[in-house]
């Protein structure tokens, strides 16, 4: 296997693996095709923001990606920040248009817990006086 790049990327409950290496443009994402795998519009478009950022065309590089936990905007979220930290590792001079394009900061908003005596986070039940 040729050399690759890795990133991890977080975002809520995902985790995402990511290794970037020179190639054909191939992007897997858990052994599916990217646009199987992220059916929703506009989620391909924004994992590959990174690309565009640095002003690399995507389809130079292979990417495989191994993700799991969180739902789908998580997912997404988690792969773009995994590529974007490999493509940190592969050109060091590309950090700063990644960072003024927010790629490279980890978005560290997850679900709040549970407190004990209300519904939610933060729902109470509802006040009776009587």
């Amino acid at each position: 296997m040729a050399q690759y790049y890795e990133g991890i990327g977080r975002r809520k409950a995902s985790t995402a693996r990511v290794r970037v290496s020179s190639g054909s443009g191939k992007f897997t994402v858990n052994e599916k095709e990217a646009a199987a795998f992220f059916t929703r519009y506009g989620d391909v478009e924004s994992i590959l923001r990174p690309f565009n950022a640095v002003g690399q065309e995507a389809n130079k590089y292979d990417v495989t990606v191994l993700v799991n936990g969180g739902g789908v905007a998580g997912q997404a979220e988690s792969v773009r920040l995994g590529i974007a930290r490999a493509l940190q590792i592969i050109n060091a001079d590309w950090t700063s248009a990644l960072r003024k394009k927010g790629l490279l900061t980890r978005d560290a908003r997850i679900k709040e817990r549970k407190k004990p005596g209300l519904k939610k986070a933060r729902k109470a039940p509802t006040y009776t006086k009587r």
